[in-house]
């Protein structure tokens, strides 16, 4: 039987990202060291590196034709990443992030030009066929659409031996109000530093004690905190923690965020504990940090 997949649903742009020695002074003119084009986007990233893990899995996302759709569907494709679920929207144009990479401290700065490509909507997810899917990850972006998928989802579960259920996980990255319902969705809510710092709190462990109110019973809470490493608080009341792993050498912390959940998917999506997933995200995502890009992450 073939083996069942991670659903990414979310994002995918196309990332210019401009490497210089150091961050560039206002109103000057300097040189890059490289300049690359490198698929982007919260949910694509994360299907880049579960391919990298080993894991099936699958993107759901909107692309628009043209040039720039081309590039990042062959390279979703050069990750034997699933693409049957993408939607192909007649209006608007794939997103475009230029990104300034600082060789100096690895620190990532990005300029990003939405270009009214819609998201997917809960009708398009009603032709996703749930059963091919162990794991479903939702990136938090039109969140009134992403409820009623999740709602499917839980739907579907419902009907199903508990064996056979699957697992759904979301991320709350921006500090947007809209967002903050899906906190009450999810085996598993990543949320942000910045969302976190948003609501005043000014650590990981701070964070996830005032805001688990907000996921459902029985849900893992994370936030990964950059250099301090990422802790979670699950159902037991205990809190757990993990070191950060940092490179010899931070290069590139771009799409790092990315790496640690898609890790942490990975590692709970093969039974491991809760503890045991964070510490492996925690490692992936520093080696991610001294690599450009992702190839080399394993």
């Amino acid at each position: 039987m073939e083996e069942k997949q991670i659903l990414c649903v979310g994002l995918v742009v196309l990332d210019i990202i401009n490497v210089v020695d150091k961050y560039p002074e206002e109103d000057t003119d300097s040189r890059c060291l490289s300049q690359r084009w490198q698929r982007g986007g919260n949910a694509s990233n994360s299907c880049t590196v579960l391919s990298l893990l080993g894991a099936p899995c699958a993107f759901m996302g909107s692309l628009a034709p043209g040039h720039v759709a081309d590039f990042v569907l062959d390279d979703l494709r050069r990750y034997s990443v699933d693409l049957r679920y993408t939607v192909s929207q007649t209006t608007g144009s794939v997103p475009i992030s230029t990104v300034v990479i600082s060789e100096a401290s690895g620190s990532r700065t990005i300029l990003h030009a939405y270009r009214n490509l819609p998201d997917v909507s809960a009708v398009d997810f009603e032709k996703v066929d749930l059963t091919r899917f162990k794991w479903i990850h939702i990136e938090g972006r039109n969140a009134s659409e992403q409820v009623k998928m999740l709602q499917r989802i839980e739907q579907h579960n419902a009907r199903q031996h508990p064996e056979q259920n699957i697992r759904v996980s979301v991320e709350v990255e921006k500090p947007r109000e809209e967002l903050f319902q899906l906190f009450g969705y999810g085996d598993v809510v990543f949320v942000s530093k910045d969302v976190a710092k948003h609501f005043g709190f000014r650590s990981a462990a701070e964070a996830l004690k005032g805001l688990y109110n907000r996921v459902r019973k029985g849900a893992v809470l994370i936030c990964a905190w950059a250099e301090e490493g990422a802790d979670a608080l699950g159902p037991d009341g205990r809190l757990l923690h993990s070191d950060a792993f940092p490179p010899p050498r931070v290069l590139d912390t771009l799409g790092a965020g990315d790496t640690f959940n898609a890790s942490v998917i990975f590692s709970l999506s093969q039974g491991k504990s809760v503890q045991e997933a964070l510490r492996f995200g925690c490692q992936v995502a520093g080696k991610k940090c001294g690599l450009q890009g992702f190839d080399g992450i394993v």
